[in-house]
C-alpha cells in the first residue's frame, strides 16, 4: 500500500510535468519553467520530471523499485530544499500559515516515504520479486533468506 501511496501521488505530478494532465503544463513548458523561473539547470529539470512520472511508476509496479525510490528521494529532497529557500527557511513555521507549512513538509513526508520504501525494498507483490531483480542486484541477509 505504501508504493501506490507515495508513488500514485508523486505520479500524479509527474503526468502534469510530463503529459499536461490533470490542469499541468506539459513537458515543454515545465522545462522552460524550471530553467527560466527557477534557475534549474536543463539536466536536472529533465530529471526531476524523468523521476516524478517513471520513478513513480517503477514504485507502484515495483520494478527496480529501490532505483526508483532513490529517484524519487533524490526530486523530494530537491523541492524540499527549493521551497524552504523560497519561503525563507524554517523560521516561518513559527507563524503556522497553513500553506507554507505544506509547501514545506509535503515533499519532506514524500522523501521520508520514498527513503522507506527504497530501504524496505518492494516485497513480494512486486515484478522484482516475481523477476528475482531485487535478490541479484541487492545481496542481503534478508534477500538470501527468501531464496
Amino acid at each position: 500500500m505504501m508504493r501506490l501511496g507515495v508513488g500514485g501521488i508523486i505520479f500524479y505530478y509527474g503526468c502534469q510535468k510530463l503529459l499536461g494532465l490533470f490542469g499541468g503544463n506539459g513537458f515543454g513548458a515545465t522545462m522552460e519553467f524550471f530553467q527560466s523561473q527557477m534557475g534549474i539547470p536543463a539536466i536536472f529539470a529533465f530529471l526531476a520530471i524523468v523521476a516524478e512520472f517513471f520513478g513513480a511508476l517503477g514504485v507502484m509496479v515495483g520494478f527496480l523499485h529501490r532505483i526508483a525510490a532513490f529517484g524519487l528521494l533524490a526530486t523530494m529532497a530537491v523541492a524540499f530544499m527549493v521551497n524552504l529557500n523560497r519561503v525563507g527557511g524554517l523560521g516561518v513555521l513559527a507563524a503556522g500559515e497553513i500553506s507554507v507549512v505544506n509547501q514545506i513538509f509535503y515533499p519532506l513526508a514524500l522523501g521520508m516515504g520514498a527513503l522507506g520504501l527504497m530501504l524496505t525494498g518492494a516485497g513480494k507483490l512486486s515484478l522484482d520479486h516475481a523477476w528475482g531483480i531485487d535478490r541479484k542486484l541487492f545481496k542481503t541477509k534478508a534477500t538470501e533468506s527468501a531464496d
